[in-house]
């Protein structure tokens, strides 16, 4: 099922003494995130901005650098209305949460529980009926299906995958690399780019 809400953007530090901060745009155009109207952070406190270009923006109510730097890291999200319906065979990369993975014979390998980009692309966090999470490349090769309307994904492994080890145990793989070549902290639940196909955008 859809998601309510999609993430937009994430405010960054602090820029000046006069409460102006840097803004990650995860729209299409940077400057359409202050065009949509107020966004909201995961606790529904509203934000409304300013774009000002270079990826710097205004927030309401915030004067000096003290007030901007409590909201660095701060996730921005839209209502999943205002935004443009996906066309088909599109997508939002909030879609795919919760979405089952399978191999190509039919297998079912768990489930999507985030999408992650950091720099590096989009990266797709798979766990399993043992609680085991993988983390899967987001690309065509990697995943050259996805059937949001289906309920899944068909996935092609890579033979050196990140398999996340259970607290206090060993890594699951003696070949796989104890981290990723670009760290991906847990808990980011969107990338800023698209995947395969799809509409940017990600998910509380």
């Amino acid at each position: 099922m859809p998601t309510n809400r999609i993430l937009v953007g994430e405010i960054g530090r602090p820029h000046g003494v006069r409460g102006l901060v840097r803004v990650q745009s995860f729209t299409t155009e940077p400057a359409d995130i202050a065009a949509y109207g107020p966004l909201s952070d995961e606790r529904g406190k509203p934000f409304v901005l300013q774009w000002l270009g270079n990826g710097l923006a205004r927030i309401e109510g915030i004067a000096d650098r003290d007030a901007a730097a409590r909201l660095t890291g701060t996730r921005l999200y839209l209502p999943r209305e205002k935004l443009p319906a996906p066309q088909e065979d599109e997508f939002y990369l909030a879609d795919l949460i919760g979405l089952a993975v399978r191999d190509a014979e039919g297998r079912e390998l768990g489930e999507v529980r985030t999408v992650d980009d950091y720099g590096a692309g989009p990266f797709l966090t798979v766990i399993d009926e043992q609680g085991r999470e993988t983390l899967l490349p987001f690309t065509r090769a990697i995943v050259p299906v996805v059937d949001v309307a289906a309920g899944h994904i068909v996935v092609q492994p890579p033979e050196d995958v990140v398999v996340r080890p259970e607290e206090g145990g060993e890594p699951a793989s003696e070949t796989a690399p104890p981290e990723p070549l670009h760290p991906l902290p847990r808990r980011q639940d969107a990338p800023k780019r698209i995947g395969p196909r799809g509409v940017r955008g990600g998910a509380t």
